[in-house]
């Protein structure tokens, strides 16, 4: 059997028609900070030139009109209801806001079907009857070639869930604690790491307890990951919610918020650009008022094509 690859060029975003600050995600999501009079059409413009950006890079990208209704605000961000893996399998899951379940919408997997081989979903919603969730590649951070999830735990990432995923798909769990700087956990494991080919960003000052972090410093270097270490302060700029993504030529790319890529030093520049180019595009309206950036943008589709 080959080894699976850690990236893909064929990606799923999801067009908004009604982007905005969503109170029922804030509960929990520190990184939503402002409610723009205009999110939706400022949203729109960063989408589109995001898009437009990453096809001029030969990235195969896949967009999908959100409908009017029903109204989810974050449908945006689908990488969090929904994987896609390269046996054709594909992954539903619980999410922790009501209104975010609602982006469970047939025509996304429509779109998809006239391109991929998907087989039946698995379908892990059912946890929401039991108020514990898992949120995708946002609640885990996925090391496909060695088969490790990663995912620190909090109210929208449940241990159990996470096992349950890692059974059926054949992971491991790698998990640990984090918080921010003023110690409120982190929402999303995304957000503070991401799994490239042969390194890996991820903000270690998260990780308060020292046991913990250690043991995730020895599992990043037993799959031979380089650490590229960033601090809470660029971790609350989204410079840990980063995608490598390849494109058509199997060039490989790391793709980011500008954000993001202005919170960076010149020597972790270096450091990525030494082993693949930056990519990055203004999401400002989209990270203030959504809580999330370019990697929670994005469902990176493996799927077999037909």
């Amino acid at each position: 059997m080959a080894t699976p690859l850690q990236t893909t060029s064929h990606i799923l975003m999801i067009r908004p028609v009604h982007f905005g600050y969503n109170t029922q995600t804030a509960v929990n999501n520190a990184f939503q900070s402002v409610e723009d009079l205009d999110a939706q059409g400022m949203a729109l413009h960063e989408f589109d030139l995001f898009v437009a950006l990453l096809r001029r890079h030969s990235i195969d990208v896949t967009v999908v009109d959100d409908t009017p209704a029903p109204h989810t605000p974050d449908s945006i961000f689908p990488n969090n209801w929904i994987s896609f893996h390269d046996d054709g399998r594909v992954v539903l899951y619980p999410m922790y806001a009501v209104n975010r379940r609602l982006e469970r919408k047939p025509h996304v997997l429509k779109a998809l079907r006239s391109h991929f081989r998907l087989t039946t979903p698995i379908d892990l919603s059912e946890y929401e009857q039991q108020d514990r969730f898992l949120e995708g590649t946002g609640s885990m951070v996925l090391d496909r070639t060695h088969k490790i999830a990663y995912a620190c735990l909090s109210q929208r990432t449940d241990a159990g869930v996470l096992e349950d995923f890692c059974r059926r798909l054949g992971y491991t769990p790698h998990t640990f604690t984090a918080t921010d700087a003023n110690g409120y956990p982190i929402y999303h494991t995304n957000v503070m790491m991401c799994i490239a080919d042969t390194y890996a960003v991820i903000c270690l000052d998260s990780i308060a307890d020292n046991a913990e972090r250690q043991q995730t410093i020895k599992c990043l270097e037993r799959t031979d990951k380089e650490i590229i270490t960033i601090t809470l302060d660029q971790m609350n700029h989204f410079a840990g919610n980063m995608l490598q993504v390849s494109n058509a030529t199997g060039e490989r790319f790391l793709v980011m918020s500008s954000r993001a890529y202005r919170s960076l030093t010149p020597g972790q520049i270096s450091q990525i650009e030494q082993r693949n180019p930056i990519i990055h595009s203004p999401l400002d309206t989209i990270e203030r008022n959504g809580g999330g950036s370019a990697r929670c943008m994005i469902a990176e589709v493996f799927l077999p094509v037909e």
